[in-house]
């Protein structure tokens, strides 16, 4: 450590410039500064999407992808179905107000007339082919998957419905059988597209993890000529044993050993290691990684698909490939109501016809059966529930990716933290300091930065960092110098001030006091860093230096431990620090020196178990994880290719959102459940009532009053859902 700490303080190294790429520029500073949320945005929808003539067999294909119950995963371009169900929908509203207006069931409702002229009774039937064809055909289309599977739901029903309104309707217009179903017809369709609007709204996600885990190598790399010299080529050139010039700031092309220089290296988003790696010649480097501020030449042991980056986009290809997709509950309660009314309208058919006759009343009873199974109310029951689930999740903090997942959540038995960046903040601190007697805290503590000041060094950061939290005022320091291997020096007031590890000492000849000896044994078991403030020859400070935990994160397991979920941290830190950060945060187990594909292997193995796992993360090395857990949450100031590969993204840095994911899972099920019983409960009433149970009794439910009682149950189901807005989070 100390080596590493005086390294960087060492101003002798070769002044090279950084020649880095622009865009691998823009992703080291995302990577040291952390994506901004925003990175969630999906990808711009394919211009295809913009022609008419694919969008039936774009909705063709979403319905493929979630009736045969695929991987959530390959659901492509959501939001161009979203935008094709959103066109169709504001279409089929607008011509649907006339044939709401010339419909004689919706004039003798609300007692008014509309004006007659030469074709007007040709208003209603027109328009409702139109919107049949164009709103309504696309939906029997989807039905294909779930009648090839033998597995009705949601779209057998709808077509079930709007199928027989639209025939019968014809019929009875052209051969007088009585009233028709032209308005029921409209107003079904409409509603049903409004609902996959917001559905697909709802679930639109990108599908870039693979994009953002390639986006981490550079473009170009510079090869090291034979002479000497450099040349600037593309990073897919790169073969087995070129040599390359890593200077400064520069993400490493390859995989490879150093074959001279020395610096440290970033590789907190390929192996979760929350400390700069000091490497030297004959140590490796991680293609994808980032180079501190030493020089380094490097020979290539891996390109392409051999290298540890393609590893880990292997295992995030095959944990996505892997997540089961679940049949909603909405489709199962179509399926159910599908063969209940199929049932009610072949025995009203036969009962019927035993008691009166075959005619047109049986046609008509049987077809006012079948159009008012499938309740308006089903079809937004859940989406309704979806669209304000996500919108009050993104109001506190919560985006929501995959509602499958959310769903899921309630039944969750165990959440993964990793630790950096998540359960910490990613960024050292200072977590603790011993002082020789006469001294103050914060007085050390500005003397240290003020010393540190020049310096670039993480460790260096760290202390500044602190002393600007306390808002300390730091003194002037002039003669600042790095003293090569062993640390800094500047002076204040008139007197030398040094800052530096044992080497220092060493060459100062100064003896660290007991004290401070205990204090760095302490801090080592720890997995902590010391470093020591020499002033007027003697050390009258010691400051532990570490991964800072976040203020909330002790409060985050507390309450999951109150919702009987067990917490479990996985780490590619020491078993030095995962096990002081377990203890501090009274976590269950914890799994330090965790490499990215064994965090694959340990949400598995939990899994195995007959767990359902919950992950949360911000790294690229969490990226396997996150797509392979049950529930995927990223901590949504990580980097892009977390964001990507989770289920749900915490916009802010507060490990205790994780508990209102929770919250909002269990308030989210129990609306849903509560809304298909309003919806559903609909059906027991109406079937046996149109079906004619009462007829004996003088009572007979009419079409009309059947598509009243409809949309009496669509206004409950609306007005449920949106009780969840007044939801409390923590």
């Amino acid at each position: 450590m100390d080596n590493a700490h005086n390294k960087n303080h060492d101003h002798n190294m070769e002044p090279e410039h950084n020649h880095q790429h622009p865009r691998n520029m823009e992703m080291h500073e995302s990577h040291s500064e952390h994506a901004d949320h925003e990175s969630v945005t999906s990808p711009p929808i394919s211009s295809s999407m913009d022609h008419e003539g694919h969008a039936d067999h774009e909705m063709t294909k979403a319905a493929d992808s979630h009736q045969e119950h695929e991987d959530h995963a390959a659901h492509v371009d959501h939001r161009g179905h979203e935008e094709m169900f959103r066109k169709r929908f504001w279409i089929c509203l607008l011509l649907s107000i006339p044939v709401l207006l010339f419909s004689p069931a919706v004039q003798g409702f609300f007692g008014f007339s509309m004006p007659t002229f030469p074709g007007s009774f040709l208003i209603t039937p027109v328009l409702s082919v139109v919107i049949f064809i164009y709103g309504g055909v696309p939906f029997i289309r989807m039905a294909g998957p779930e009648i090839r599977n033998r597995q009705p739901g949601m779209m057998t029903l709808i077509t079930l419905a709007i199928g027989v309104a639209f025939f019968y309707s014809l019929a009875a217009l052209i051969f007088s059988l009585g009233p028709t179903f032209f308005w029921e017809l409209v107003t079904l369709i409409d509603v049903m597209l409004l609902g996959h609007w917001l559905e697909m709204r709802s679930v639109r996600q990108a599908s870039g993890a693979l994009n953002e885990l390639a986006r981490l190598m550079p473009d170009t790399a510079e090869r090291i000529q034979p002479d000497g010299s450099t040349v600037e080529v593309r990073t897919d050139e790169l073969i087995t044993n070129d040599l390359v010039l890593i200077r400064p700031g520069s993400s490493i092309p390859a995989d490879g050993l150093v074959i001279e220089g020395e610096s440290d290296v970033n590789e907190a988003m390929i192996t979760g290691e929350s400390k700069p790696v000091k490497k030297i010649p004959g140590d490796s480097v991680i293609g994808g990684t980032i180079n501190s501020a030493g020089s380094l030449r490097v020979q290539i042991i891996a390109t392409g698909d051999e290298t540890a980056l393609a590893g880990i986009m292997r295992l995030v290809e095959e944990a996505q490939g892997s997540k089961s997709d679940n049949q909603i509950l909405a489709d199962k309660a179509a399926g159910w109501l599908f063969y209940i009314a199929v049932g009610f309208a072949l025995l009203t058919g036969i009962a019927w016809t035993i008691a009166i006759g075959f005619n047109s009343e049986v046609i008509a009873r049987v077809a006012t059966i079948l159009v008012i199974a499938c309740p308006h109310a089903l079809g937004l029951a859940i989406p309704l529930v979806v669209a304000i689930t996500t919108s009050l999740g993104a109001k506190n903090g919560i985006l929501v990716r995959d509602r499958l997942a959310l769903e899921e959540a309630r039944e969750i038995d165990i959440v993964i933290f990793d630790k950096t960046g998540t359960l910490t903040k990613g960024e050292f601190g200072v977590v603790d300091i011993a002082m020789a007697d006469g001294w103050e805290a914060d007085q050390v503590l500005a003397m240290a930065a003020a010393i540190e000041g020049d310096s670039e060094h993480t460790i260096a950061r760290g202390i500044r960092k602190s002393a600007k939290e306390r808002e300390l005022r730091v003194p002037e320091v002039s003669e600042f110098e790095a003293i090569k291997g062993r640390g800094v020096m500047g002076v204040m007031d008139g007197q030398t001030g040094y800052i530096g590890g044992p080497r220092l000492l060493e060459m100062l000849e100064i003896k660290l006091p007991e004290k401070n000896v205990q204090f760095e044994t302490q801090a080592g078991e720890k997995g902590q860093s010391v470093v020591n403030l020499v002033f007027d020859k003697a050390v009258v400070a010691s400051f532990a230096v570490a991964d800072v935990i976040r203020e909330d994160s002790r409060e985050a397991v507390d309450k999951l431990h109150e919702l009987g979920i067990e917490v479990a941290m996985l780490t590619g830190d020491s078993e030095a620090v995962a096990k002081a950060v377990s203890e501090e945060l009274g976590i269950d187990q914890y799994f330090a020196e965790v490499l990215p594909e064994h965090k694959d292997q340990k949400v598995a193995e939990l899994q195995g178990q007959g767990k359902l796992v919950a992950m949360v993360g911000d790294g690229v090395n969490d990226a396997p994880a996150l797509t392979r857990a049950d529930v995927g949450i990223a901590i949504g100031s990580g980097t892009d290719v977390a964001v990507e590969s989770a289920d749900v993204i915490l916009v802010k840095n507060n490990p205790s959102d994780v508990v209102n994911i929770f919250s909002l899972s269990h308030a989210s099920f129990r609306k849903m459940r509560e809304n298909l019983i309003w919806a559903t409960g609909y059906n027991v009433v109406a079937l046996p009532l149109a079906a004619g149970i009462l007829a004996p009794f003088g009572f007979l439910l009419s079409p009309a009053l059947g598509a009243l009682f409809m949309s009496l149950s669509t206004v409950i189901v609306a007005v449920n859902a949106q009780t969840m807005r007044r939801m409390k989070f923590a």
